[in-house]
């Protein structure tokens, strides 16, 4: 005579366990439900670079707007761009597209009378400067209209501009703007989080890319075709 155990009641079903006592299969747990997908085939518009400091970031963000404005592509905005002297360097200049360029900071200069100092390290920020370049470029992105999206260079969203409350608003609104898709860099977080470079990473529009000098003079096509597709 068959035991229980040999019989029919005693084999393992699925799912069950042993009729003898053993443990039951645990449940498969549920997958979590990831991020929509970013990208060239996803939801992202706008394209950010992050890296440490002088790992190329600014030279990418120029030959991409290079070779987009080659392509047709509509493309205004500013680049920051290191100033030397005599080998050592003493600041750095805000550079618009159309060529016009201005003081972003200087190592131990003044603020103009009746401003507030405002420092990053051992350079002063010439916000005045600053703004009368910057601010125009992205005022006029921020009221682009036409079936066309025009790409608006932001380099940088660091914490020498952070220090104009209008630029910050800027930037918002360009950011909220459907005809304008924009290309702009990062700084990588480091010491106390600012505000609006967090916003922008988390933003379920936003692609970013991590500049490193292993992967920098691969990124271009990468950088490129994720505007582009952001335009569309």
């Amino acid at each position: 005579m068959r035991s229980r155990e040999g019989g029919a009641s005693g084999r393992r079903r699925r799912g069950l366990g042993l009729a003898g006592g053993a443990e039951p299969r645990p449940r498969p747990r549920p997958r979590p439900r990831s991020r929509p997908p970013r990208g060239p085939t996803g939801m992202a518009r706008h394209v950010f670079l992050t890296g440490p400091p002088g790992v190329g970031k600014t030279t990418l963000i120029q030959k991409a707007s290079e070779v987009l404005k080659s392509s047709g592509v509509p493309v205004d905005g500013f680049y920051t761009e290191e100033v030397r002297q005599g080998g050592r360097r003493v600041g750095f200049d805000v550079v618009t597209l159309s060529g016009l360029r201005g003081v972003l900071s200087r190592i131990g200069s003044e603020p103009p009378p009746g401003k507030r100092e405002c420092r990053v390290g051992q350079y002063v920020v010439d916000l005045t400067s600053f703004e009368h370049l910057a601010l125009p470029v992205l005022r006029n992105a921020g009221s682009s209209s036409g079936p066309e999206r025009r790409v608006c260079i932001i380099d940088e969203i660091g914490k020498m501009e952070l220090f104009s409350q209008p630029f910050i608003q800027a930037v918002r609104q360009t950011l909220a703007t459907p005809g304008t898709v924009v290309l702009g860099t990062i700084p990588i977080p480091k010491g106390k989080p600012l505000a609006l470079v967090e916003e922008i990473r988390n933003r379920n529009d936003v692609q970013v890319f991590s500049v490193t000098k292993e992967n920098r003079n691969h990124l271009l096509p990468d950088i490129v075709t994720c505007v582009q597709s952001g335009r569309k």
